[in-house]
């Protein structure tokens, strides 16, 4: 196995999976690349950048199975610096990968490809809908993949997962958790709209299954914890966990979205690389329906997640606590 993106939140969870399994696994990562959540890891490091076609020549020699999770994810930034990541990256690891003889490739998408403002669960059939820059990447790198299992050896599976929470998750979840114990989290819309949680643990159940089954070669997978949730639901969980308030201030979703357009811009004018506090994708993501129908996963690979919610607010609690307890 070979795991890009071996080192971030997702990647260190699959290496720990695939290790646990059993196999030989290796994680790509860059020279200048945070080690620290794979370091008690029986990992093989390759070193190289998927930006790098050069790079790669010899970190797929000897590889069966690819699970692709190296990629730019972020609501900010321009739709050439998403492109130059998520599809011209995939296409350098694709080609190489295909020179070397691997026989699977598992893509890390994102149901973000299928758009926000749902009105009932959305399957992978549903049309796609990608407004912005990283979802339109992710969509290009997938369709591209299956273009290319065509006219290679090569098997190719998509896994679009939801809004992914867990243990070591330093993008999402701890922020949060920080605005909430701090009080500086407010919900859109009250809370009311569906959300799609998706615990790292049942995430990386799915892509072992999308490696190995038979029946996933050629498919995209919607994977999720598969709970019908609103954010109101989901944070009150977590403020119960924590034994603190929820939160009591919510904002009109069109206000939500006229200060993002207000913040993004600014931030485009002044130059600022960095996402403002507030973007539409966010003010989106929490202000409308986000849920998707996880059938598909459970009738071709046999998913069920296997952690509940409960079970998942835990864990994630108990590893925010111990993270402050550090500091």
């Amino acid at each position: 196995m070979l795991v890009t993106g071996a080192n971030g939140f997702i990647g260190s969870h699959l290496v720990r999976k695939f290790i646990s399994e059993g196999h030989d696994v290796s994680g790509l990562v860059r020279t200048t690349s945070d080690l620290s959540l794979i370091g008690n890891t029986n990992l093989s490091l390759v070193y190289g950048d998927i930006t790098d076609r050069s790079s790669l020549a010899k970190s797929l020699e000897g590889t069966d199975i690819l699970i692709h999770n190296a990629g730019l994810a972020s609501d900010w930034g321009s739709l050439a610096a998403f492109r130059q990541v998520n599809v011209e990256g995939t296409r350098n690891v694709a080609e190489v990968a295909a020179e070397y003889g691997v026989h699977r490739i598992v893509y890390m998408s994102t149901t973000a490809v299928h758009g926000f403002n749902h009105t009932a669960p959305v399957c992978e059939n549903d049309p796609v809908n990608p407004v912005f820059n990283y979802s339109i990447s992710k969509l290009e790198a997938e369709n591209w993949l299956f273009g290319f299992a065509k006219k290679t050896d090569i098997e190719v599976s998509a896994v679009r997962p939801g809004n992914v929470f867990g243990p070591d998750d330093h993008t999402f979840i701890r922020k949060y958790i920080d605005g909430m114990v701090t009080g500086r989290i407010a919900y859109v819309n009250g809370g009311r709209s569906f959300t799609c949680p998706t615990y790292v643990g049942n995430l990386v159940d799915a892509v072992y299954l999308a490696a190995f089954h038979k029946e996933a070669a050629g498919e995209a997978f919607i994977v999720t914890d598969g709970l019908q949730i609103t954010w109101k639901q989901f944070t009150e969980t977590i403020a119960e966990k924590l034994g603190i308030r929820s939160p009591r201030i919510s904002i009109p979703l069109k206000i939500g979205l006229a200060a993002a357009f207000f913040a993004e811009n600014l931030y485009r004018l002044a130059g600022v690389k960095h996402a403002p506090l507030i973007t539409k994708y966010r003010i989106y993501n929490a202000g409308t329906n986000y849920h998707f129908s996880i059938n598909k996963a459970e009738k071709v690979l046999g998913f069920s997640p296997e952690t509940g919610f409960d079970e998942a607010v835990d864990k994630t609690v108990s590893w925010y606590l111990q993270e402050h307890k550090r500091k």
